[in-house]
Parts: structure tokens; sequence; C-alpha cells
């Protein structure tokens, strides 16, 4: 059984910042990706930045320069973690984000995974 479980959201003044936690626990071989998605009010899920297993990382127009995606190299291990670091925070960053991952496992081969979802919100 894969768990995803973000953490680090609340509400943040514009130009402030946040760091946004996914711990992915469970029978994992390999963490192929991870990605961070958001969903505002009335607006579709959007891809937010996305790594790699080797450090490949991917950015929407919206955040870059802003957002940093990161993840532990721990291997072996029960639990992994990935980081969305996100500076210069603006009202429109408003969004619940969810914490994504596509993970092998021996039992059920590569699947994607999702998280709860934290929210966020950027006010003055």
């Amino acid at each position: 059984q894969v768990q995803l479980v973000e953490s680090g959201g609340g509400l943040v003044q514009p130009g402030g910042s946040l760091k946004l936690s996914c711990v992915a626990s469970g029978s994992i071989l390999t963490i192929n990706t991870m990605g961070w998605y958001r969903q505002a009010p009335g607006n579709g899920r959007e891809l937010v930045a996305t790594i790699t297993s080797s450090g490949s990382t991917h950015y929407a127009d919206s955040v870059k320069g802003r957002f940093t995606i990161s993840k532990d190299n721990a291997k072996n291990t029960v639990q992994n973690t990935g980081y969305l670091q996100m500076n210069s925070l603006k009202p429109e960053d408003t969004a619940v984000y969810y914490c994504s991952a596509n993970i092998y496992t021996f039992s059920r081969g590569s699947l994607d995974y999702w998280g709860q979802g934290t929210q966020v919100t950027v006010s003055s």
C-alpha cells in the first residue's frame, strides 16, 4: 500500500514563502517521477512542477524562478520525501496543492498515486 501525504500549506501574505512536503510511504521500489499540481476554485487541476528520479525538473511558466521542486535521495527506505519551495508568492498562487508520484512497487508495477491536497492561500 502506497500513500502520499502533503503538508506545509497555510495562509501567507503576498511576497511570502512556504515550503510544501510530500511523504511517500509504503512498499516502494522506485519513484520514477514526483510532481506538484494545483487546483484553484472554478479551475481545472494544473501542473506546477515535476522532478524525475535522475533529478531533471520541469516547471510551469507561471512559477519559473519562484518555485523549486526537490526530493531526498534516500534509497531502499520505507519513506521518501519531496518538496516544493514557493517564494515570492502571489494571490493567484492560491489553490489546493496536490502531490503526485509515479511509483513502482513489486506487487502492482508502475502506478500514479495522489495525495489528499494541502491548501495554500496567499492574501493580505
